[in-house]
């Protein structure tokens, strides 16, 4: 099992050797993102600019209105409320191709506690006009999150976790963005998950397979932004009931942007919503933080035997 943001930082060098209009920027947390490991290898192209994150993303736009393909680094609660201003309006608006990586997404920043925690990164970014938002599940997925970054020109938000899971895809996988990936089918319930939730969704499904005779399928949302409308459409009708599953807030986020689609289009199925139930989190370990705010195997399961009781 590696860290995600080790993941990511393996990816900036690599797709950096790749292509030289590759630039990253970060905002002295380079130690704490992975982006030093870029920094070392291509030095001209690393930019600290400080504990400055308004003036991170004002740059990042700058070098990408000259042609670059700018990456900025931050902690995710940072890069999206200090640097919010200057991604509206160069990246939503002006449509620049911005590539900015909320690191330590969710409660992962776990004993920095509540000032860290970005709980609502998900909803400010996916409401921004233009932009793709995209959460990475695994190793795997991280390296062609970055890949599929560098290779189309338009702004997106890449959610990272300061956490690692263990494999969900091989080596050999390939991810297309607006298509989310069905890893196991269901009949009685389908558990829609993005980010480090994923494996946790998995073993939620297994589990009430095996302890509740239930048959869960499980969905990697991992691009909330454009959603799979046919996915959810699909679970919705074979299913009949719907669990989403996330290290965030539960207004506005993947259980938000799924309800979108439900209603949107008359599927007449109940959803539960497994997240942060509208709080702030306290410090502490990250296995008790994700356990004490219900974002645990267990929560998911009773809330997937909730759900299917409403059917």
């Amino acid at each position: 099992m590696k860290a995600l943001r080790d993941c990511y930082g393996e990816a900036l060098v690599k797709y950096g050797k790749e292509n030289e209009d590759v630039v990253v920027l970060d905002a002295d947390l380079a130690g704490s993102t992975r982006t030093k490991a870029f920094g070392k290898e291509f030095p001209e192209r690393f930019f600290n600019v400080g504990i400055a994150e308004a003036n991170l993303v004002g740059m990042t736009a700058g070098l990408a209105a000259v042609g670059k393909i700018p990456f900025a680094n931050t902690f995710a609660v940072f890069l999206t409320t200090n640097g919010l201003l200057a991604a509206r309006t160069f990246g939503s608006y002006s449509e620049l191709n911005m590539k900015l990586a909320g690191a330590y997404g969710g409660v992962s920043d776990s004993f920095d506690g509540p000032t860290h925690h970005a709980l609502e990164d998900i909803a400010t970014m996916r409401a921004l006009a233009n932009f793709e938002v995209l959460v990475a599940s695994d190793g795997r997925m991280v390296d062609q999150l970055i890949k599929h970054a560098v290779d189309v020109n338009k702004p997106m938000y890449i959610r990272l976790s300061r956490e690692g899971t263990r494999d969900i895809y091989a080596a050999d996988e390939t991810f297309e963005v607006g298509k989310a990936k069905t890893l196991r089918e269901g009949e009685d319930v389908t558990i829609i998950a993005c980010g480090i939730m994923v494996e946790r969704a998995i073993d939620a499904a297994e589990k009430l397979e095996k302890e509740h005779n239930v048959k869960a399928g499980v969905i990697d949302m991992w691009t909330v932004k454009p959603i799979d409308v046919d996915a959810i459409v699909k679970a919705s009708t074979e299913t009949g009931a719907i669990v989403t599953v996330e290290d965030h807030n539960i207004i506005g986020g993947l259980g938000s942007a799924v309800a979108e689609v439900i209603t949107g289009n008359n599927l007449r199925v109940p959803q539960g919503f497994v997240g942060i139930a509208d709080t702030h989190t306290e410090c502490g370990p990250f296995k008790e933080l994700m356990e004490r705010y219900g974002l645990g195997v267990d929560s998911i399961v009773e809330k997937a035997l909730d759900t299917i009781k409403l059917k």
